[in-house]
Parts: C-alpha cells; sequence; structure tokens
C-alpha cells in the first residue's frame, strides 16, 4: 500500500494521536517536514492519502509552500485520493477548494464543546456521537467551499469541520497528546496572557487539568473519524 502522506508545518505541531493510529492499523505513512525546507511532492498519485497538520502561519501568508500544497491538494480531490486537515490543515483544503480563510470572530484557544450536525454527512462521520470536547488554537477559521456540508460547529466558530465526500478537513484539533498539548501552551504562553479577556480563551492551568481523561475522549472521537477517513485511502 502506497504511504498516507503526512504535511507538517511548524515542529510543535506533528501527526500526534494520528501517527499513532495509522500505526495501530498497520498503514504506512512518510512525513513530509515542510518546516524543515522539504519540498512539495508534485503528485498526489504517490500517496494513498493526504493528511495536512497545523501551524501558527495563517494561508494567506506569502509563503513559498503554500500554493504548491493548494496544488496538490487540488490535484488529490480530482483524482479521488482523500485529503484531511486539522486546523491550518482545514483552512487549507477549504482555500484550495474554493473557500476564503480570514479572522475568526473569537479566538478560540483551549478545551471547548463542539456540536455535530444533525444531517446524513455528519452521522457517517460522527456515528451516534452528538456533541464532544474538542482542543482548539486559532484566530482564523474558514469558509465553505462549494458543494461541502458542515457537520461540527462550536459557540464561538460556526465552521468547525466540513466534508467533501471522502474528504475532511477541521478547524478544531482532534489529534492532541499530552505532550503536545504542555509543549503549545509553553510556546504559547504569551498569547495565551494577550487574549485572557477572550470568551473563547482559556489559562494554562485550565486547559492542562485533567487532562488523561479529555484526551481519553477526544481519541475515541478522533479514531471514529479516522476509521472512516481511511476507508477511502486508495491502494
Amino acid at each position: 500500500m502506497k504511504p498516507v502522506a503526512i504535511f507538517r508545518h511548524a515542529r510543535s505541531e506533528g501527526p500526534g494521536y494520528f501517527a499513532t493510529f495509522l500505526d495501530e492499523n498497520n498503514i504506512p505513512w512518510r512525513l513530509l517536514a515542510i518546516d524543515e525546507g522539504e519540498a512539495v511532492p508534485q503528485d498526489a498519485h504517490a500517496f494513498s492519502g493526504l493528511v495536512f497538520m497545523g501551524g501558527p502561519m495563517s494561508v494567506n501568508d506569502d509563503l513559498p509552500w503554500i500554493s504548491p500544497v493548494l496544488a496538490l491538494i487540488r490535484q488529490a480531490v480530482a483524482a479521488g485520493i482523500p485529503v484531511l486537515g486539522h486546523c491550518l490543515g482545514g483552512q487549507l483544503i477549504a482555500k484550495a477548494l474554493g473557500g476564503t480563510v480570514g479572522s475568526n470572530p473569537i479566538k478560540e484557544i483551549g478545551w471547548g464543546e463542539v456540536v455535530v450536525a444533525e444531517n446524513n454527512e455528519a452521522r457517517a462521520w460522527f456515528g451516534e456521537t452528538r456533541v464532544f470536547t474538542a482542543f482548539h488554537w486559532h484566530g482564523e477559521t474558514f469558509s465553505l467551499p462549494s458543494g461541502a456540508t458542515t457537520i461540527l460547529s462550536s459557540a464561538h466558530c460556526q465552521n468547525q469541520a466540513f466534508v467533501m465526500g471522502r474528504h475532511l478537513a477541521m478547524q478544531c484539533h482532534v489529534e492532541m497528546t499530552e505532550e503536545m498539548v504542555k509543549d503549545w501552551c509553553a510556546i504559547g504562553a504569551e498569547e495565551i496572557a494577550a487574549s485572557a479577556t477572550s470568551p473563547g480563551v482559556q489559562a494554562v492551568g485550565v486547559i492542562q487539568q485533567d487532562m488523561p481523561t479529555r484526551l481519553s475522549g477526544l481519541n475515541q472521537v478522533a479514531g471514529k473519524l479516522y476509521r472512516h477517513w481511511i476507508e477511502g485511502l486508495v491502494p
């Protein structure tokens, strides 16, 4: 089987639980370290699926790798190769397919409830799950490309996830591990302090409370989403 390509845009924002899931299901994967200058592949057909992780940059920034990534996403979707995006990755998918990315009315940092939409597409991905607590770290959000369906929303962000067939773009993070949460809190301590009055931003101490329980629940939801996604992988 061809590997799943995982695009990393920042060292601290690796595949996390997604890599664990692939390993547990004996699915080969290859990390593409865009943050270290690795070139964006030109042929999506070399992979069974494409996965895009998060990052502190904006998809609207003038960075040399963004245009090639957008082109690769469009190529993959046209070829029926599934794409999956986490936060920045979801924004990349949205922009590649005709959506726009701009400021969210409220910055979200920390744990927050998300609600699964009442539609057939959402049920296909989430099963009986109707609400869960996701991890958030974003100041921007995406609009829906033509033909996309919202499957997840929150009080502070209307479009938390959308699907187009076998393709899934998420604004929230479901890939988190305890190490990642701690690293992000350390790296982003100043950002958290500067946004302390935002109703969508939690203090570091609150974010790091009861992490084993929170992450266990998140892993269960992520596993459900990832399992549905890998059903579309191209051999």
